[in-house]
């Protein structure tokens, strides 16, 4: 994961979630993020001397520290008050060759909109309860996914699959890298539609007392 794949990741996620744009700062990006639960977030490419100083320098909770690497790697370059969030995730790239369009089930409907925050689907089943939904941006040459959510009561109908397509037909730059973040279970899903691993990602935080 380089540095330019990384600052459109968060650039294009910020777009997508309206949050600040990333700046550059200790040789990561910062993004002042000003939610209740987290304040501020810091993600770096690779350990460095920024990411063990913020580590010194703060001491509460609402600062998270992100790495693309593993959480043994983060750690070992923070004090010991920081811990590592338990779910561990993983940033993927695209299929070089799509897989072909998927159909939606008999009596699901798909709604797209398209803003200044990007594009997001909603697929509505026969009741017009939410099925399944995502998002997606697109800036400095990567096109990110965001928030792709299949309802419990809907998986293993191919929506999620659907919810990709739609949202990459809304590229404007048909080169551009596909990125996303997935979880453990995503990341399984996500391979068997043909993305890769490009590297683990890990976050620490400040535990509340």
């Amino acid at each position: 994961m380089n540095d330019a794949l990384l600052f459109g990741w968060l650039a294009a996620r910020s777009i997508a979630r309206g949050l600040p744009a990333p700046v550059a700062d200790r040789g990561g990006f910062r993004v002042d993020t000003a939610g209740e639960v987290e304040i501020r977030r810091w993600a770096f490419a690779r350990p460095g001397e920024g990411l063990s100083e913020l580590g010194r320098t703060l001491d509460a909770p609402g600062y998270f520290l992100k790495l693309c690497g593993s959480g043994e790697d983060l750690l070992a370059a923070l004090p010991p008050r920081w811990r590592l969030q338990d779910e561990p995730g993983y940033v993927m790239r695209g299929p070089e060759i799509q897989p072909p369009p998927a159909a939606l089930p008999a009596g699901y409907r798909l709604q797209l909109d398209r803003d200044a925050r990007g594009s997001r689907v909603a697929i509505l089943a026969p009741d017009g309860a939410l099925a399944a939904s995502g998002t997606a941006a697109e800036v400095a040459g990567v096109f990110v996914y965001d928030r792709i959510i299949t309802e419990p009561d809907h998986r293993r109908r191919g929506l999620g699959r659907v919810v990709m397509v739609a949202l990459r037909e809304t590229r404007t730059d048909r080169s551009a890298t596909e990125l996303l973040v997935a979880t453990d279970d995503g990341r399984a899903l996500y391979a068997t539609l043909g993305w890769t691993v490009i590297s683990p990602f890990a976050t620490a935080e400040i535990p509340s007392a």
